[in-house]
C-alpha cells in the first residue's frame, strides 16, 4: 500500500480545480472562467487498490487586498508544508507571469519534491510547449515536468502515475468509497456559488460567498436552504434580478446538480443578504468556513 497527500498550487485561473476533477475524476471543486474560484482548501482522494492520493486543491496565490485575500493565501502557503509532493499548476499557453515567478521564489524552502505541471496544452502547439518547457526548467529544480489539458483530461494518467513516484505512505487516511472530505452542505453552498459565478457579471464574484444554513432530510425530499451573502446591495440587486428572474435561474439550475450530487428530490431556498465588509471581518470569515493558518 502506498499512499500520502500531494498539494496544487499555482496562481488564480490556471485551471487547479478543473485539474483535481480531472484526477479524481469527479466533481469536488466548482470551476469558473472567473479568478479565485476556489476559496477553501479541498481534498479529492484518489482511489487504486494498492494506491491512495489524497490532492488538496488550494485558493490560488495572489497579492491580498481584503482580509479574505490574507487568509486565502495562509491556506496556500500552509499546504506547501508536510506533503509528499506539490503540483504546481501553470497556463501554459499564457507563459510565465510575475506571479507564477513569485510563486517558484517561495518554494525555494520546501523540503516536498515541486512538480511543474503545465495546463492547457491543448491551446498550443507541440513546439511552443517545449519552448515553454525550456523557460520553466532553468528556474527552478523541479523534480518532473508533466504537460496536461485538464479540461480534456490529456495526460492526466501520466501525472498521477508521476505522482506514486513521491508517495511515502502506507496508511489508507480514506475508505475506497470516498472521493472528497468536503461535507455535502460546504458541496451544495458551492454548487450554488459556481452558478453564481455562470450566470452573473464580472464584478459579482468577488463580492459575493455562499453559506448552507439548513439541510433537512426528510426521506424522500431534502430541504435546504442556502445564504448568498453580498457586500452591497448593488450586487444583491443584481444576484436577484428583475422580478427575481435571475435567483430563480440560479436556484433551478443548482437544484438539478444537487439532487445528482445527494441523489434525491431537492426542495432548495435561497436567501440573499447584505453584509457590508464582509470579506475584512473575521466574525463572518470564521463561519464562512475560511480559517486562519498560521
Amino acid at each position: 500500500m502506498r499512499s500520502g497527500f500531494v498539494s496544487i498550487i499555482g496562481r488564480p485561473n490556471v485551471g487547479k480545480s478543473t485539474l483535481l476533477n480531472a484526477l479524481i475524476n469527479a466533481k469536488v471543486a466548482i470551476t469558473s472562467n472567473k479568478a479565485q474560484t476556489t476559496r477553501n482548501i479541498i481534498q479529492g482522494i484518489y482511489n487504486e487498490p494498492d494506491v491512495q492520493i489524497v490532492f488538496v486543491d488550494t485558493p490560488g496565490i495572489h497579492k491580498p487586498v481584503s482580509k479574505l485575500g490574507k487568509v486565502l493565501n495562509k491556506q496556500s502557503y500552509s499546504l506547501t508544508k508536510d506533503v509528499d509532493a506539490i503540483l504546481l499548476v501553470v497556463d501554459a499557453k499564457d507563459g510565465l507571469g510575475k506571479g507564477d515567478k513569485f510563486i517558484i521564489d517561495s518554494l525555494e524552502k520546501s523540503k516536498s519534491p515541486v512538480i511543474l505541471v503545465l495546463n492547457k496544452i491543448d491551446r498550443m502547439t507541440t513546439a511552443d510547449l517545449m519552448q515553454r518547457i525550456n523557460e520553466y526548467k532553468d528556474l527552478f529544480a523541479f523534480a518532473d515536468i508533466v504537460p496536461v489539458s485538464a479540461l480534456k483530461r490529456d495526460n492526466i494518467n501520466r501525472l498521477i502515475s508521476v505522482v506514486k513516484n513521491y508517495l511515502t505512505d502506507n496508511v489508507k487516511y480514506f475508505s475506497d468509497d470516498i472521493y472528497t472530505s468536503s461535507s455535502v452542505k460546504f458541496m451544495v453552498s458551492e454548487i450554488v456559488r459556481e452558478k453564481l459565478l455562470n450566470v452573473t457579471e464580472e464584478e459579482v464574484p468577488h463580492s459575493l460567498t455562499c453559506y448552507t444554513t439548513s439541510y433537512n432530510d426528510k426521506g424522500s425530499i431534502v430541504d435546504i436552504s442556502v445564504d448568498i451573502i453580498v457586500d452591497r446591495d448593488s450586487i444583491k440587486k443584481i444576484v436577484i434580478g428583475k422580478k427575481g428572474d435571475r435567483l430563480k435561474e440560479i436556484g433551478t439550475i443548482a437544484r438539478l446538480e444537487i439532487e445528482k450530487l445527494i441523489g434525491k428530490k431537492v426542495y432548495l431556498d435561497l436567501y440573499v443578504k447584505t453584509v457590508k465588509n464582509w470579506k475584512e471581518k473575521e466574525k463572518y470569515l470564521s463561519e464562512l468556513g475560511f480559517m486562519d493558518f498560521e
